[in-house]
């Protein structure tokens, strides 16, 4: 699958935030503009996250206020943005809906994924060998229990692979432990990810950059 440059994200950046603002103001789901660069049309996986942005003792701090995507790339990539960020904004359960008046103070950011691979282990416990925080992000799926976490994720808590195993497990809704289990199967996929740096602002691509010296 082909990368993407920065105007793509830039792209699929502000797509994501007027689907959004058009949802917001009207009920409506806009449709995919006519000028969608090739690379858009394609069909991946993509996850749309909207944070807020916040001062806490002078320090500008993000929190999280939504986030939904599809990991598999079942449509394509411009429709699954306008769709995940709707969601991301109205359908988290974990946050109420966004209101119209929250859009200048949230920033939108949208994570393009590569096709999920099962990770293959000779035992569980070798899995977080096979983990590269700041590349890697992790699907934990056992039975009807599945659970998604991004690359980011990871990095923003400076978790060690382990942590980040166990913390996929509870995001599925299993023991945090699960993951050293044969039945338990682990997915890795990579991500591209574009973010605002500012409520409407400018757009970059994000590095992550993992600081386990810190550990």
């Amino acid at each position: 699958m082909c990368s993407l440059n920065l105007e793509e994200g830039k792209f699929l950046v502000k797509l994501a935030r007027r689907a959004v603002e058009e949802y917001l103001k009207r009920g409506m789901q806009i449709k995919p503009p006519n000028n969608v660069p090739e690379k858009l049309k394609e069909k991946r996986g993509v996850f749309v996250t909207i944070n807020r942005v916040m001062m806490i003792e002078r320090e500008r701090v993000k929190r999280l206020r939504g986030c939904i995507g599809f990991p598999m790339p079942i449509m394509p990539l411009v429709e699954a943005t306008i769709e995940s960020a709707i969601s991301a904004a109205t359908a988290d359960p974990r946050f109420r809906p966004l209101e119209i008046h929250e859009l200048s103070s949230v920033t939108f950011e949208v994570s393009v994924l590569t096709v999920p691979e099962l990770i293959k282990v000779d035992h569980p416990r070798n899995y977080p060998s096979k983990i590269r925080i700041g590349i890697d992000g992790l699907i934990v799926e056992r039975g009807l229990f599945k659970g998604l976490l991004l690359p980011q994720v990871a990095v923003e808590w400076n978790w060690t692979p382990e942590e980040f195993l166990s913390n996929c497990c509870i995001k599925a809704g299993l023991m945090p432990d699960a993951w050293l289990e044969e039945e338990t199967r682990i997915y890795r996929f990579q991500a591209e990810i574009f973010e605002e740096l500012e409520p409407g602002g400018e757009v970059i691509k994000k590095e992550l950059h993992w600081h386990s010296a810190s550990r």
